[in-house]
């Protein structure tokens, strides 16, 4: 694996391509796939400080700005010193995950087979396949073992996951809103998104132009998601029945209320800069995710797992229900493993590991530094 890196002070932005093909889970190969990735923090001499950090669903690898003027991150007030991922003592590593759109190699990059975009004819992906491509990079960097892997959403799904694979390489894992198995209710509310996608006129098969997707289906696709990611008591708060809607881009039906305006600003948002190609494998990898499979079932699975664990659930989260955060880290202590559950007391939702900062600092700071 080869890496295009561009170095300043204090962090690394790169993207490396592997000399090798990656072939899935499902036996389908990929040419010179690329992973981007940021780093932020010194890696020490012994490379034993690393700390992997992934992002969910519609994130990438900014994690945290670099300097004063960079822009901020999706994991802002957790990166940097004196916080969590204290950058003063950890080398911080962040990638854009295979099947993204932010550097990484998906459906929208090139297929150096053919020479046009790869669209439907890129593989399925599985979270498996999500953790085995940043094993590679890893690789390259030259790093073994991991100080911890933290990761959201479908980020703690890769988080357990690579306590499963790999348990040799690391040290401890910090699954947030997350669980040992996507729940049939999540598929739903998925495959209710997928189908918006596929349904607009401009998704034309995945075959679709730039200037010319399918915009309507992935906004009504994140309208859906982001209902999934708060929660009543955020919304009743936050816009109650109020119609003075502040966002007026889309005509109205009769008269509109302010929660629907904040759910087509965050749709058109969302369209700006995702592809819906890539939402559409990355959901279908989410869907994949069942520690299980394969292994025996749930507790087979499980049983991979030596690693110290905090599993932290979010109290309003209805896309990944704290009872399931519970329900794997009561499996890990039962077989052994050094396994705690912490709670973010929020109205936040899904979102709140994005969010309440100031808890997820106190709930992990201790587990991260020990």
């Amino acid at each position: 694996m080869t890496a295009t890196i561009q170095r300043c002070s204090q962090f690394t932005r790169a993207i490396a391509t592997p000399t090798d093909p990656f072939i899935t889970e499902h036996g389908e190969r990929l040419d010179h796939a690329k992973l981007a990735f940021e780093t932020w923090g010194t890696l020490s001499s012994r490379r034993d400080n690393a700390i992997l950090l992934i992002h969910a669903l519609t994130g990438d690898s900014h994690a945290a700005s670099h300097q004063a003027d960079d822009v901020p991150g999706w994991f802002e007030g957790m990166i940097g010193p004196g916080k969590a991922l204290d950058t003063d003592r950890f080398h911080v590593i962040c990638t854009n995950l295979l099947g993204g759109c932010s550097g990484s190699t998906g459906p929208r990059s090139i297929d150096p087979r053919t020479g046009q975009r790869y669209n439907l004819a890129f593989p399925m992906l599985t979270v498996r396949d999500l953790v085995r491509a940043q094993i590679r990079l890893l690789d390259r960097l030259g790093i073994s073992r991991l100080h911890a892997v933290v990761g959201g959403s479908l980020g703690g799904m890769q988080a357990l996951e690579f306590a499963a694979m790999y348990p040799e390489r690391v040290g401890r894992i910090v699954p947030i809103g997350s669980s040992a198995y996507f729940s049939p209710q999540g598929i739903a509310y998925n495959e209710v998104q997928r189908r918006a996608i596929l349904m607009d006129p401009n998704f034309r098969g995945g075959e679709y132009d730039d200037e010319q997707g399918p915009d309507q289906g992935l906004a009504v696709a994140r309208m859906l998601g982001m209902i999934t990611y708060q929660s009543d008591e955020l919304m009743k708060s936050r816009f109650g029945r109020s119609t003075d809607a502040r966002y007026h881009e889309w005509p109205e039906f009769q008269k509109r209320f302010d929660i629907e305006g904040y759910l087509h600003y965050q749709g058109d948002k969302l369209v700006r800069r995702f592809d819906a190609n890539s939402y559409l494998y990355l959901t279908r990898a989410m869907d994949s995710h069942d520690i299980g499979w394969k292994r025996g079932g749930v507790e087979e699975g499980l049983r991979l797992i030596d690693a110290p664990t905090l599993g932290i659930g979010i109290s309003s989260d209805i896309l990944f229900p704290r009872s399931y955060t519970i329900e794997f880290v009561d499996h890990l202590r039962k077989l052994g493993v050094d396994a705690h559950y912490q709670e973010l007391d929020s109205p936040h939702g899904h979102d709140a590991f994005l969010v309440d900062f100031d808890q997820l600092n106190e709930r992990m700071g201790d587990f991260i530094a020990r």
